[in-house]
């Protein structure tokens, strides 16, 4: 019995000491070897590669001053823990170059101290926010300032962490704000380490949009580059210093000289958005009438595009899947009664791709959409980014555009047309419109240093310029964010589009990819959590005790019944 007892003992010795040297041993390598594992369907808890690349290479300190801290209401406390776990995973890759503090900005007891803080932070560039939140039958009120002051070296910004969105509840706002934390966090880094922005250049001259038509996608794209407005005006070194060139909304042609240096801008290695529509339709017109003509038109750019390998055709997309608009269908009294409709010629525009550029964006709206074709060209890498939907069809201009058309009937049979490109991302070495097109003196001009195949570079067309222009309240001048609209009260992903196209184009794919992450909203049935809000409890707190007491009488009685015999 003696022997038995011992023999327990020292196996026991051993499994202790065989556990523990395992320990030891893992706690060891894990020195040397390091892995984390994220179990999340959206990779949450991830950082993208790029975002570990820049953090592992920062060569001084990021210092992050947080305001979310405190007494805060359930939403704001997400927030806060999803930020401090996102730095948490920053710092897993840049170690001691990351560095970060959670203040709460209303600590003070003295309401004067509190009010100079309050004042020095809106100096510094940080939004607050009053809020109103219910604790149990208390409403309370508080004022936060959901943002973060970020240092390096002797430059400092500020960042808001809560992203306010037009038309959108709380909880889509809470949830983009975290799903954005880690573009938001690299870009701030990322425009901190910078010293001399790229150069984002608007073009003027064949009628594009003006710059309040812009305005909102310009203050975006400032956050990180530098954007003016250029016009070429046949002056050679006109986009000398254009890193990308923005091409929105033209309505008159280009010139031939124009047009040369436009095509050796891209020769050399100039990136171009274009967003360009071949055919001419006004909203405006067809409301004030009831009816309008879409018309071709020509920019004097066709050829140049199709020698880059692609065509945008004088034609509109219709498309079952489209954005609504109010129509007066009769009147009550003396009010008119309106009811929305879907706008064939407004669709709505789908990702077909994994591309960086468009996974995970929303759909984004156009108005009287063009058609895209691509055309063969060795060398050239084409990429469909956005299309219509499968229910759609090509409708030719001239074309007859009226309203009448909302009353009629629809056949859905004649919607099918499948998905129709709108968009075409184009890389590689194009060749230019004008080889073996100019005179020999002009070949040989070393100033103008012509060449008639491009150094690798790449381009987007769009076959609607109204994808890029912010709509404006023409009874007061409020300006809708970009995506926006204001019927459906919903954003659309045409900003997220459109710098997801500037930065692929100068080459920010960490962004592109840090921006494009999503994640599932869950949210509780919060008619159901009322209704049975007893029933949950109940089960939450009495069904794990029940469960230990069970378990420790079934062990009880098992070993009992082992030392019985």
């Amino acid at each position: 019995m003696v022997n038995k007892s011992t023999s327990r003992k020292a196996r026991s010795y051993t499994q202790l000491v065989i556990a523990l040297a395992i320990l030891l041993l893992v706690n060891y390598l894990s020195n040397y070897i390091f892995e984390r594992f994220d179990l999340t369907q959206e990779k949450r808890y991830s950082i993208t590669n790029a975002s570990k690349e820049l953090l592992e290479n920062l060569d001084d300190i990021v210092f992050l001053k947080v305001y979310l801290d405190g007494d805060l209401p359930a939403d704001m406390r997400r927030l806060r823990d999803a930020t401090k776990e996102m730095l948490d995973e920053f710092r897993a890759y840049a170690g001691d170059n990351i560095q970060y503090e959670f203040i709460d900005p209303s600590e003070s007891a003295d309401e004067k101290e509190r009010v100079e803080i309050y004042k020095t932070l809106s100096k510094q560039g940080l939004q607050y926010s009053n809020i109103q939140y219910q604790e149990g039958d208390k409403l309370s009120e508080k004022i936060i300032f959901p943002g973060a002051i970020v240092s390096y070296q002797s430059r400092e910004k500020p960042l808001q962490l809560l992203k306010s969105q037009i038309g959108a509840s709380p909880e889509i706002m809470l949830n983009n704000s975290v799903q954005q934390l880690e573009y938001e966090l690299i870009s701030c880094i990322k425009k901190l380490q910078q010293g001399t922005k790229l150069n984002v250049g608007f073009l003027e001259g064949q009628g594009e949009y003006n710059k309040e038509q812009v305005i909102d996608i310009s203050q975006t794209l400032e956050e990180m580059y530098t954007v003016q407005r250029v016009r070429i005006d046949s002056q050679l070194n006109a986009l000398q210093l254009i890193n990308a060139l923005v091409i929105a909304g033209p309505d008159s042609s280009f010139s031939d000289k124009d047009k040369f240096i436009l095509d050796q801008y891209i020769m050399k290695g100039g990136k171009v958005l274009w967003l360009i529509e071949n055919t001419a339709a006004s909203m405006d017109s067809v409301k004030a009438t009831g009816t309008s003509m879409g018309l071709p038109r020509s920019l004097n750019l066709e050829d140049q595009l199709f020698k880059y390998g692609v065509r945008v055709n004088s034609d509109f997309v219709l498309d079952l899947q489209s954005l609504p608009i109010p129509i007066v269908t009769g009147y009550i009294g003396n009010q008119p009664k309106q009811e929305f409709f879907p706008w064939y010629f407004f669709p709505m525009m789908m990702n077909t791709s994994k591309h960086p550029i468009v996974n995970n964006i929303d759909a984004v709206t156009g108005e009287f959409v063009s058609s895209i074709d691509t055309i063969g060209r060795k060398g050239i890498q084409k990429t469909i980014l956005l299309t219509s939907s499968p229910y759609s069809k090509i409708y030719p201009a001239p074309a007859r555009i009226s309203l009448n058309m909302l009353r009629q009937k629809y056949d859905e049979r004649q919607f099918n047309g499948g998905q129709v490109p709108t968009a075409v991302l184009l890389e590689g070495e194009f060749e230019s419109v004008f080889a073996n097109r100019v005179a020999t003196i002009i070949e040989e001009n070393k100033e103008i240093g012509f060449k008639s195949i491009s150094t690798p570079t790449k381009m987007i067309v769009v076959a609607d310029g109204d994808i890029i222009r912010n709509k404006i309240n023409p009874t007061n001048g409020q300006v809708y964010a970009l995506g926006y609209d204001r019927y459906t009260k919903r954003q659309y992903g045409n900003k997220e589009f459109i710098l997801n196209c500037i930065n692929y184009l100068l080459s920010d794919n960490d962004l592109i990819e840090s921006r494009s992450k999503e994640f599932k909203i869950r949210l509780l049935d919060t008619k159901r959590v009322d209704k049975e809000r007893f029933k949950w409890q109940v089960l939450n707190t009495a069904l794990p005790i029940i469960s230990i007491l069970l378990l420790g009488l079934t062990l009880f009685a098992i070993r009992n019944r082992k030392f019985a015999k």
